[in-house]
């Protein structure tokens, strides 16, 4: 790990191409995606090399944030590389300071996502991003990552 990186691993009982599944499809994004407590109340993909998605997180409280992206490399069942950015429920591009004022934190997240097959039924998924640890936990994202992936996790187990 590169200090201008922070990573999350997750061990998940579940197959390789049924992970990747979960992570992909906005059906199942939906139903994950954002920290304990909140919800997806939208969620749209278009899962290809070049294509877009926008999603939207809502708080406890109500308020709602929006991201958008595009995918830059999908080589399936393995890997996934994406840049996403805030956004407005239209798709408009925000910066991070509209969510944070003025901050150090990016405009533009890069994401790498790899799904490794451990055992017929286990998977290792590991999401890498493109700005430091310390940053992440000062925002509140590396916390916010943990609980998707709990999210994540239970959705695979309840299969």
């Amino acid at each position: 790990m590169e200090k201008n990186e922070f990573t999350v691993t997750r061990i998940l009982n579940a197959p390789r191409e049924l992970v990747f599944k979960y992570w992909s499809d906005p059906v199942f994004v939906k139903q994950w995606w954002g920290p304990a407590q909140f919800t997806s109340p939208q969620c749209k993909i278009d899962f290809k090399v070049g294509g877009q998605f926008h999603y939207c997180m809502r708080a406890p409280d109500g308020k709602e944030y929006w991201n958008i992206g595009n995918y830059r490399e999908i080589v399936v069942p393995k890997k996934i590389v994406s840049a996403m950015y805030f956004a407005d429920q239209d798709g408009k591009q925000l910066p991070a300071s509209f969510h944070f004022g003025k901050s150090d934190f990016p405009d533009e997240m890069i994401d790498t996502v790899t799904f490794d097959a451990l055992e017929p039924k286990k998977t290792e998924l590991t999401l890498v991003r493109n700005h430091s640890l310390e940053l992440a936990k000062k925002f509140g994202e590396l916390q916010g990552w943990e609980q998707s992936l709990d999210k994540f996790e239970n959705l695979l187990l309840n299969i």
